[in-house]
């Protein structure tokens, strides 16, 4: 069940983690809301949502000062995003600490937030959790 975010995109995500990282989600109910009524339509938010489910999933706690941005393919990979030095940037500014990002991606280095790059879903949940 989703509010907020797209069904078939959260289905994906649901499907990549079973594959790709071997949680096995299909005896659970996933419910997935973004706060506020925001509605999450673009493909960078694929990560964050990822690192949700799988920090619940293994009952264990994502670092409330890290922030995640980056596209999921089906193969597990994580895709750049745009305007990344803009996320990265305004990351930074709401005080994040730490921040992950696609492996292609180039920014600029921010004061205050250590920025690393994961290629796949299993290193950001690595990174992550």
């Amino acid at each position: 069940m989703t509010t907020g975010v797209e069904y078939n995109r959260l289905v994906m995500i649901l499907a990549v983690l079973e594959k790709r990282l071997g949680l096995h989600l299909g005896g659970y109910d996933a419910y997935v809301n973004a706060v506020g009524g925001v509605r999450l339509t673009e493909p960078a938010a694929d990560l964050a949502v990822a690192l949700a489910v799988a920090s619940s999933f293994r009952d264990q706690v994502v670092a409330p000062e890290l922030v995640a941005v980056g596209e999921i393919g089906l193969t597990g990979e994580i895709r750049p995003v745009t305007a990344v030095d803009k996320r990265v940037r305004e990351a930074a500014k709401l005080g994040f600490r730490r921040m992950i990002i696609p492996a292609g991606s180039r920014i600029t280095a921010e004061e205050g937030l250590q920025v690393v790059k994961a290629g796949t879903l299993a290193e950001a949940v690595a990174l992550a959790l």
